[in-house]
C-alpha cells in the first residue's frame, strides 16, 4: 500500500467530524503508507461533550409525544436538549433525562474540542448566533483567512470569559471521563483509548491484532464510535456497520491488522497525540476567534458549512464529507460525499447521533483500486 509517484494527483476531501472522527482521520493520515492513501486533506472538528443513540433518542421523544418528523432543528445547550418543531413550537428535555440515551463510548472520550483537527468549531464561548473557531494548523489558518477575505465568514476576538468557559468544559470532560476510564479498568475492562505509547510500542502492540481483537478490545466493551474507519481500510471489504456495531462477514486475510490500526479507540502513538495532551484543556492551537457566516442561516453561525463551501469554490478540495439526514428515517444521520454546494447547505446543522462518516470514502478507494 505504498504511494506511487506515477499516479494522478490524489483526490482531496474535506470533512467535518466529532473528536473521535478526527482522531481516526489523524491515524489514517499518519499511517497512509500502510493503510492506503488517505484523501482527507482538511479536517474541521466539532466541539462535542457527548453523542446519543438514535434508537434510544427516538424512544425518549415518543415518551414525550414528539414525532421525529416534526423536528426542524435541535441542539444541546444550557443543560437542556432543545427541539424546534413545526408550527413554531418548541420543546425542551432536561439533559439529565436525556443522558440515558448517551452512547457508552462517549464516557471514555477525553477530547471536547477535536484537538487533532486543522480547526475546531463550536458554539460554546461565543455570543448567540456566532461560533467559536480554534485554529490549530497553518492549513486551518489559510482556510479561515481566505474565507474571511472573500466574505464567506466574518470574525471577531473571542471574549476572555468565553475562553474560560470552553476550558472549564474541556477540563470537566477530561476529569469525569478519566474517572470513568479508571472505573472500567478497575474491574478488568481495559480502555486503550488515550493510552499514548511510543511509535515502537504502537507497532509492537498492533502487529498481530485482527478484527477479533478489535471486537474484544473496543466493540464489546462499549468503546466503538461507529465511525467506519475499519470498513474503509479493510482490504477484502468484509467489515460492515449496520446501525449498531461493526460486523465481519468472512475471514481476515492472514497477517492483516488494518482495522485495528485505523480505529480511533485502540492505541494512539505519541507521534499523533503527545503524553502532555491531557494537561492542555484545548490541545495545541494558533489562535481562537468568534466567527459568523453572514450568508448562511445555519446553526451557531453556519461557519462549518461556510468553510466547506469556500474550500469547494476555491478548489482547495474536490469533495467534502457532510452528514445529512436519512431520507426514510427523520434525523437519522447519513454521511455523504459531495461537491454540490446546495447539498452542503442542506446538510448543515448538528445531528447528535453516531454516524459512519468514513463510509462514503469507500467508493473512492474502490475506484482507485479498479484503476490500478
Amino acid at each position: 500500500m505504498s504511494k506511487e509517484s506515477n499516479k494522478e494527483a490524489p483526490q482531496k476531501v474535506a470533512m467535518v467530524g466529532t473528536p473521535c472522527h478526527i482522531i481516526a482521520a489523524a491515524k489514517l493520515d499518519r499511517y497512509s503508507d500502510y493503510l492506503g492513501e488517505s484523501p482527507l486533506d482538511i479536517k474541521i472538528g466539532l466541539f462535542c461533550m457527548e453523542n446519543f443513540s438514535y434508537t434510544y433518542l427516538k424512544k425518549l421523544l415518543e415518551e414525550h409525544q414528539i414525532n421525529m418528523k416534526d423536528i426542524i432543528e435541535f441542539r444541546v445547550e444550557k443543560n437542556y436538549m432543545w427541539f424546534y418543531l413545526t408550527e413554531n413550537r418548541m420543546y425542551k428535555i432536561p439533559l439529565k433525562e436525556a443522558q440515558r440515551c448517551m452512547r457508552k463510548n462517549c464516557q471514555v472520550c477525553m477530547d471536547f474540542t477535536s484537538e487533532l483537527s486543522d480547526l475546531s468549531v463550536g458554539s460554546v464561548g461565543s455570543p448567540e448566533g456566532w461560533s467559536t473557531v480554534i485554529i490549530r494548523t497553518n492549513k486551518g489558518l489559510e482556510l479561515l483567512k481566505g474565507a474571511e477575505k472573500d466574505n464567506y465568514i466574518k470574525t471577531t476576538p473571542l471574549p476572555e470569559s468565553g475562553l474560560k468557559t470552553i476550558e472549564r468544559l474541556a477540563n470537566k470532560k477530561k476529569k469525569e471521563n478519566k474517572e470513568e476510564i479508571n472505573k472500567r479498568e478497575s474491574v478488568g475492562r481495559p480502555v486503550l483509548y488515550r493510552r499514548q505509547i511510543s511509535e515502537e510500542e504502537f507497532k509492537e502492540e498492533v502487529s498481530e491484532c485482527q478484527f477479533a481483537d478489535l471486537k474484544s478490545d473496543v466493540v464489546d466493551i462499549g468503546s466503538c464510535v461507529l465511525c467506519g474507519a475499519c470498513t474503509l481500510v479493510c482490504p477484502d471489504n468484509i467489515i460492515s456497520i449496520e446501525d449498531r456495531k461493526p460486523q465481519i462477514k468472512g475471514k481476515c486475510p492472514e497477517g492483516c491488522n488494518l482495522c485495528y490500526v485505523a480505529c480511533p479507540r485502540t492505541y494512539i502513538s505519541e507521534d499523533i497525540l503527545p503524553r502532555t495532551a491531557d494537561k492542555k484543556p484545548l490541545g495545541n492551537y494558533l489562535k481562537i476567534v468568534s466567527a459568523q457566516a453572514p450568508m448562511i442561516q445555519g446553526q451557531d453561525g453556519g461557519v462549518a458549512t461556510a468553510l466547506l463551501n469556500y474550500a469547494l469554490s476555491q478548489e482547495m478540495v474536490d469533495d467534502v464529507i457532510v452528514v445529512d439526514k436519512d431520507k426514510t428515517e427523520p434525523w437519522k444521520p447519513q454521511a455523504k460525499l459531495t461537491n454540490n454546494i446546495a447539498e452542503v447547505l442542506n446538510a448543515s446543522g448538528t445531528k447528535y447521533a453516531a454516524c459512519a462518516v468514513f463510509k462514503p470514502l469507500r467508493s473512492l478507494k474502490n475506484a482507485g483500486n479498479g484503476a490500478q
